[in-house]
């Protein structure tokens, strides 16, 4: 699937190219994550209806535009991933998921790494091609730059694990990190174990229907999780770190999800 057609469908995505684009990109995950789904966004500008952090500066902001939309409206951008690379994190001298994750095994694993978060698409446009668009415009960044792993922390809805114990504990028993890139989360209050359910009796089709598609997603692509779930009670999510080792990844699931057209 070429940029060429994602404009053919009304359709652009790139990086984020000013301060108008990033302040589109904050209208969004305010919409998304505060107004839709009821976070508390403590760092959010909420006079003004932006979700934004200290860190946004320092990453790339991958923007789905709807070219149909007024530019000057903030309503042009209705998808976005942001993005932060190995070796801006290393000038700022943090991830973002190093609040919730113990990242030593990824940055022991001596490969180039980015940081995947904030990922979110506008309602009126899920059921369309925009995730594809999106998703293919994140594999083309992680080409360009030789990414090797992409890891990022990943939400369930509401700070109660017991209300996903199913799915947790089978994305503990069956996609589980291997040891040498398995992240474990920091103890603390807000740290909780994903095998809260023997594994034996573990119903897989209604696991995989309590886990949000876009973490099925990645794992359909030969992701997996690092150990232990993480409450953040800020963004009123139970959440799980993901990660994805570019060079294990199921090729005809990256083809489908990355390359191909929607039509398709």
């Amino acid at each position: 699937m070429s940029t060429a057609e994602s404009r053919e469908k009304g359709y652009e995505v790139r990086l984020a190219r000013d301060a108008l684009d990033l302040k589109a990109a904050q209208r969004l995950r305010y919409e998304v994550f505060v107004e839709e789904l009821g976070a508390h966004c403590a760092g959010a500008d909420h006079a003004n209806r932006l979700e934004q952090d200290a860190l946004d500066a320092h990453f790339d902001h991958l923007l789905l535009i709807d070219r149909r939309a007024d530019p000057e409206s903030l309503s042009h951008v209705v998808g976005v991933y942001r993005l932060l690379p190995q070796d801006r994190a290393e000038a700022l001298g943090r991830f973002y998921s190093d609040s919730e994750y113990d990242l030593g095994p990824l940055r022991a694993s001596g490969r180039k790494l980015v940081e995947l978060g904030r990922s979110c698409v506008h309602p009126a446009h899920r059921r369309g091609a925009a995730m594809v668009f999106l998703w293919n415009g994140l594999a083309e960044y992680v080409i360009a730059r030789g990414i090797e792993i992409m890891f990022g922390v990943a939400s369930f809805h509401g700070a109660d694990p017991e209300k996903h114990a199913l799915a947790l504990s089978w994305l503990h028993a069956h996609h589980l990190a291997p040891e040498a890139l398995r992240v474990t989360v920091h103890p603390g209050p807000q740290a909780r174990a994903m095998d809260l359910l023997p594994p034996e009796g573990l119903d897989k089709a209604q696991a995989l229907a309590g886990i949000p598609p876009l973490i099925r997603a990645y794992l359909r692509l030969g992701g997996f999780v690092g150990q232990g779930a993480y409450l953040d009670h800020d963004f009123n999510t139970t959440d799980v770190c993901l990660i994805m080792d570019t060079s294990a990844m199921d090729a005809r699931a990256v083809d489908h999800y990355t390359r191909k057209s929607p039509r398709e």
